[in-house]
């Protein structure tokens, strides 16, 4: 079993992601909810252990090739994942909504933006170029919304798991292929990016939705 806990907080609360997990059960591997509990101060969010290695923990043992590969089979399952009837909303619209109370509350650790911005842009400036070039949405999948290599388990050469979900719901898929494609460049390096969008199955990448994902990412 696997123990989540924190201070409740307005910002954020494991209860989202309870909800996800719960409505992915027989869709997708992940952890199944054991109980959840929220007192005066604190939330507590019990979930069985999904076995295997996360990606980075597997660099020291699968080629990057393999990796690579792996991440990017993986995501086609979970994009395939049938949104019909799926209650969790994450397209622009609403993540503008978020990211602007993030930025309202001072909630945005800056510190924390990629090289390119860090010092350069402000997190009202990213939001107000967020708003102004908003990128169309005509490809919805199940998106995880988070979907790096330490979020993906892997055992016997195969994707066994996915976890930390709580930012998972309808999205565009660039929201997946723009995170999922840094953080390869981060850990695997930049040769891999190209790879990974093959693998998947983009063939032509469009920069600007990549952009603008990762645009997005830095206030959450």
């Amino acid at each position: 079993m696997y123990l989540k806990t924190q201070a409740v907080s307005e910002r954020f609360s494991f209860a989202h992601e309870v909800q996800v997990l719960r409505w992915l059960d027989k869709k997708l591997p992940v952890p199944e909810v054991i109980e959840y509990v929220i007192d005066s101060g604190r939330e507590y969010l019990l979930l069985t252990e999904i076995s295997g290695e996360n990606c980075v923990e597997a660099m020291g043992i699968l080629e990057h090739k393999e990796i690579v590969f792996l991440l990017a089979k993986g995501l086609r399952v979970m994009h395939s994942v049938d949104i019909s009837a799926c209650p969790f909303d994450e397209r622009i619209d609403k993540k503008l909504k978020s990211a602007e109370y993030n930025v309202d509350n001072n909630l945005v650790n800056e510190s924390d933006f990629d090289e390119e911005r860090l010092g350069i842009m402000t997190s009202k400036e990213i939001l107000s170029t967020l708003q102004n070039t908003r990128q169309p949405e005509n490809n919805l999948v199940f998106a995880h919304g988070d979907y790096c290599l330490p979020n993906i388990l892997i055992q016997d050469n195969k994707v066994n798991g996915f976890i930390d979900l709580d930012r998972a719901g309808v999205s565009d898929r660039y929201n997946d292929l723009a995170i999922a494609s840094r953080s390869i460049q981060y850990n695997l390096g930049g040769d891999y990016e190209q790879l990974f969008f093959e693998y998947y199955g983009v063939e032509d990448v469009d920069k600007e939705k990549i952009a603008y994902y990762r645009l997005m990412d830095e206030l959450f």
